[in-house]
Parts: C-alpha cells; sequence; structure tokens
C-alpha cells in the first residue's frame, strides 16, 4: 500500500472507527483476571500497524509468516494492532496514545511525514542499528531524523513516479517517455487529439490528483514537486525561512494551473489517487499519471493496462528532477513497558526487509513493465527495478515534516489551500503565494521579515 496518500478520504465515521481501534488495542493488551499462576509468561510486545486498514490482518506491514518466524525465534509473541482506516486518525491515536504515556504499543509504524511530530516520544535509534544504518540510503534516513536523532528506521519507503502508456508512445512515434514538464505537455497534447480523433472522446493527456482532503497529502507532494524542480525552493527550507513567495513558484503553479481542462480534465482539482489510477490504469483513458512507485505492484493483476504501463521519474522543470518520498518506517515508543523487545523485534524486521531487497523478485507470468530513468534511490528500495541505463533519474525532495514539527499539518493544509485556489482559478498565482507566505511565517512563528518571532 502506498503512503498516506494513497488512503482514501475519512468518512464521517472515523470517530467510530478510532474509538474501534483503541478498543481493540486495550481488549488485546488487557491481562486476564483469571489467569492461574503458572510459569512465567511469555513477553508480547504490540506493533501500531500503520499500513492496517482498521482490521486485524488487512493490509498489514508485517507479514504473518514474520510474526510466526520472529515467535519461534526469539519467544516473543507480537500483537499487531490494528488502526483506523484514514491517516488523519491513525496520527492522532497515536500521537494520543504517545503524549499520554501509554506504556503500550511498544512499536509504532511512522509515515514520513510523522517524525517532527511524535520524535519526542520515539527513542534514538543510532544505538541499536550502528550496523544497519550504512547500508540505508542517506536520504530516506534524513526523512526520519530529528536534530541528531533517529526517530524510527526505514521499512516501506516509496518514492513519487510518472506512469506512462508504453503502447501509445509507440503509437504515436516517441521512443522515451518525457524528462520534462515542456516535453510531457508536447507529448500529452498530440496523443490527446490522436485518441480523440479515433473516436475516444473521454481521453486526456495527464492525469493527478488536485483534490483538497483531510487524509490526503498528495496536492502538497505534487506541489513541492513542481515549485523544486523550477528552482522555487522547498517550502520551508532547513534553516526555518519559508520559500513560497517568489517567481519559480509563482510560474510551477501558473503552469498546473493551465493544465486543468487543457490535457487534464476539468474535474481533476476533485480527484483523489485512487480517481487518477483508475482512470490510468483501470479505464486506460489518460497517457500520463503522476502516482507512487508501488502502483504498478498493487495493480499487476489489472488487464489489460497492466502489461501497458511504463515508469519513470517526475518530469523536471528549469532547475531540477525531484520526486518526494512516502513510506512507513518502525519507531519504538520510549514509555514501552518491554524496550528490549521491541529493538529486537525491529532489529528482526529489517533484517528481513533486507534479506527481502536481496533476493529475486518473482515475477507474474506475462507481466510486462518498462522502466526509464527512474528514480535513483528506486535501486534500493526494488532491487529488482532493472538499473537505469540511460541518464540518472530524479533526486529525493522532502516535505517540510521535519523542520515544521508539530506544526507540519497545519503547513500542508495550508499550502494544499492555496495551492487548489489556483488550480481552481479563485485566486491568482502571485496573490495566492503571498498570503501563503504570511500564514506560514504566522504558523511557524516567524515575523514578517522571516525571523523567528520567539
Amino acid at each position: 500500500m502506498p503512503p498516506e496518500e494513497r488512503q482514501p478520504a475519512a468518512s464521517r465515521h472515523v470517530s467510530w472507527r478510532l474509538l474501534g481501534a483503541a478498543t481493540v488495542m486495550l481488549s488485546t493488551l488487557a491481562p486476564s483476571a483469571c489467569t492461574k499462576p503458572a510459569q512465567k509468561a511469555p513477553v508480547v510486545i504490540s506493533h501500531f500497524d500503520s499500513e492496517g486498514m482498521g482490521v486485524t490482518g488487512d493490509q498489514r506491514m508485517v507479514p504473518e509468516a514474520y510474526l510466526q518466524e520472529f515467535t519461534r525465534t526469539t519467544g516473543i509473541h507480537v500483537n499487531d494492532l490494528p488502526t483506523p482506516e484514514d491517516n488523519t486518525s491513525k496520527l492522532k491515536l497515536a500521537r494520543d496514545l504517545l503524549s499520554g504515556g501509554a506504556s503500550s504499543p511498544d512499536v509504532y509504524g511512522v509515515d514520513t511525514i510523522w517524525s517532527g511530530i511524535l520524535g519526542e516520544y520515539l527513542i534514538d535509534l543510532r544505538p541499536y542499528f550502528a550496523g544497519e544504518i550504512p547500508q540505508q540510503d542517506p536520504e530516506i534516513l534524513n526523512s526520519y531524523t530529528v536534530g541528531e536523532k533517529l526517530v524510527a528506521m526505514p521499512y516501506h519507503p516509496n518514492v513519487h513516479v510518472l506512469l506512462y502508456r508504453t503502447d501509445l508512445l509507440a503509437r504515436y512515434g516517441y521512443k522515451s517517455p518525457p524528462r520534462t514538464w515542456d516535453e510531457l505537455e508536447k507529448m500529452a497534447e498530440r496523443i490527446q487529439a490522436g485518441e480523440r480523433a479515433k473516436g475516444d472522446k473521454d481521453f486526456w493527456g495527464f492525469v493527478w490528483s488536485g483534490a483538497i482532503t483531510t487524509d490526503s497529502e498528495q496536492l502538497t507532494c505534487e506541489g513541492l514537486e513542481w515549485q523544486a524542480a523550477e528552482g522555487g525552493g522547498h517550502i520551508i527550507e532547513p534553516g526555518g525561512r519559508i520559500s513560497v513567495n517568489n517567481r519559480n513558484v509563482v510560474r510551477a503553479w501558473e503552469r498546473a494551473a493551465h493544465w486543468v481542462g487543457w490535457i487534464s480534465p476539468p474535474n481533476v482539482v476533485s480527484y483523489n489517487m485512487l480517481d487518477a489510477e483508475n482512470k490510468f490504469l483501470v479505464s486506460g483513458t489518460a497517457a500520463f499519471q503522476l502516482g507512487w512507485s508501488d502502483t504498478y505492484e498493487l495493480y499487476a493483476g489489472i488487464k489489460p493496462f497492466r502489461d501497458k504501463a511504463g515508469v519513470t521519474s517526475v518530469p523536471a522543470g528549469k532547475s531540477a528532477r525531484v520526486s518526494t518520498l512516502g513510506g512507513y518506517s518502525l519507531g519504538i515508543s520510549r514509555n514501552s513497558a518491554h524496550p528490549a523487545e521491541a529493538i529486537k523485534f525491529v532489529q528482526f524486521m529489517i533484517r528481513k526487509q533486507a534479506q527481502f531487497m536481496a533476493s529475486t523478485h518473482p515475477e507474474q507470468p506475462g507481466r510486462k513493465v518498462e522502466y526509464f530513468e527512474v528514480p535513483l534511490v528506486m535501486n534500493k528500495i526494488y532491487p529488482w527495478w532493472p538499473k537505469s541505463r540511460q541518464q540518472a533519474g530524479s533526486e529525493i525532495v522532502l516535505r517540510p515534516s521535519a523542520v515544521a514539527g508539530a506544526k507540519y499539518e497545519a503547513v500542508s493544509k495550508a499550502y494544499s489551500r492555496a495551492l487548489h485556489s489556483v488550480l481552481t482559478r479563485e485566486s491568482d498565482a502571485p496573490v495566492a503565494t503571498a498570503e501563503l507566505e504570511k500564514e506560514l511565517n504566522q504558523i511557524m512563528g516567524r515575523n514578517e521579515s522571516g525571523a523567528s518571532s520567539h
């Protein structure tokens, strides 16, 4: 499952799911009043499964076989706890448990953007993973580093990519997918016109996720890529300076707004990730889609378009070619009643992940996919993806969750609202970026000059 961006929007029953998940946790962890005196009970630790969908055993971070192997090897039992379906409620529950001093769960699945929010409640893992840290990608590690503290070890990283229809590129004489946004626009416009001329009036050149939802970081991810590619900065720089009110961000946002109704559907501003995936991989009525690196893996069983999908890096602007990082990691609560056992569990899981990475991925019969200039980090995340024989793909760009810390949610919401207002033409980009700069300075406690007001 992709990171938080792939989760569907929260339903009106979120509060009941949140309560239900907490109830399951408490009932799972509560000792029985009828336990008879006997030999020492085995240690039981619990895992806050951030990739779970609210039901035990449903789309879990940790395969059941791994849990069984860990127990056989160590004698330590693990309760893999279900969590709410939507990411916002997962974060709220995790933060409430950690800040309230709960002794369990012991191990938490930590979303890429939760590091700054939850970091103070998690132990520093550096002393326990000296042998594993050098094997990790430094940029991915940075996303889970708060100050000098490594609050979680990467487990399920994910990267933003561009998916493309290999058959359509061949049909219109293109030997490779677009490397830049200028190239994508030209290809998308031509393919769109050609397919419509053949009778597919609902065909579009390029789809992406333009909606604002309470549970999606997708628009923030896309906007960050667009502005960083143009040299517009990273929303908040490492030193705390706000970087949104500049002509490069304006240019990037205006370009995206121009796509709406031209090469992208008019209602793309209401698309979530699943809408874009359905348009591209299910109905096959789009030439390009912004998505996540595991999208093809998830849709590998769907025909006919699974065999017509290629993967490449997000296109470049005038300054850079970048992809946002997503996914989950494993962190340990500072309040854990069993920290030594929790460390053993995380060490075990990281080793299992490394073994999987080193193994040959079994190809599905008849499955075909083309990889072209994929993000550089992908060869560590998916080693079965072929090493790029062409020029290098995109670099990683991190959302400013670490520098924003507990204020990141407010930062992301303000950013996506401002960008959405430009995409829907409710606001002009120069006005929206100037107002956003003021709002972000207020959120971060900085004065109009950008200096800290504390």
